[in-house]
């Protein structure tokens, strides 16, 4: 039986790369994302795979996030695996000149969009005794860079969530974890640059970046494994990085 996964963030990047990978090995997808001309033509390249239903909402808005997921229709309406991959990043500013509103839009989409999507998903694998949430960190959930203050701070509260989701669940036979990935050449920077494309591209200059296909693989590998076995915790980053701030760069 083909199961149903899904995934927010669904336009571009990881989401994007996650949702291509998974129609090609027959997974049901509910795709996810502000952008519906995006989710539109991402649909229809999938159909040809298997069945997608999409979704258009903001994860940060909560009346929105419940219309939305209490609408799927019967065939849709189990989902097996929750991806909880939307977030971003905004600016990279210290502490005390940072953006209050890049705080909020921060906080608003890491945190409680993705507490938001989970409560209206939880019940149902509860009431199966089943299911897979897997929750996109950062490495920036496990240590803190110069400039990153409220955005690491919204990923070390995916991580601690995540540890608590996967203790309360715990009796209810659903398996949690989280995937923090490294640099990924996506539009990530793109956002947290605010269109600045020049500067964006010159973070990954140099070195061989993490690709969106390459998280896709893992968080198929995870979600693929035997049901008594639940990956908790990945972190992932390309060779050439060694930490938030070290970076072997040849040019």
């Amino acid at each position: 039986m083909k199961k149903t996964v899904l995934i927010t963030g669904a336009t571009s990047g990881i989401g994007k790369a996650t949702a291509e990978l998974l129609a090609r090995h027959n997974f049901n997808l509910i795709l996810c994302g502000r952008r519906k001309e995006r989710l539109q033509k991402l649909q229809q390249e999938l159909l040809s795979f298997t069945d997608v239903h999409i979704l258009s909402f903001d994860v940060s808005d909560k009346k929105a996030v419940f219309e939305a997921l209490n609408s799927l229709p019967p065939t849709f309406a189990s989902v097996e695996v929750l991806i909880n991959n939307a977030g971003n990043a905004h600016g990279l500013d210290p502490i005390q000149t940072g953006d209050i509103g890049d705080w909020d839009a921060m906080i608003d989409s890491n945190v409680k969009g993705l507490l938001y999507v989970s409560k209206a998903i939880i019940p149902m694998m509860m009431e199966r005794q089943s299911g897979h949430i897997i929750n996109i960190g950062s490495t920036a959930a496990k240590e803190v860079y110069p400039n990153g203050n409220v955005y690491c701070g919204t990923k070390h509260a995916v991580d601690a969530i995540t540890k608590g989701m996967r203790i309360d669940l715990n009796p209810y036979g659903i398996r949690v974890g989280a995937i923090h990935p490294g640099m990924v050449e996506t539009e990530f920077s793109e956002v947290r640059f605010k269109g600045n494309t020049d500067q964006a591209s010159k973070v990954y200059k140099g070195f061989d970046a993490l690709q969106a296909q390459d998280i896709a693989d893992i968080i198929h590998f995870v979600i693929t494994r035997p049901y008594h076995v639940n990956i908790a915790d990945l972190m992932v980053m390309c060779t050439a990085q060694a930490s938030s701030t070290i970076v072997h760069k040849t040019s």
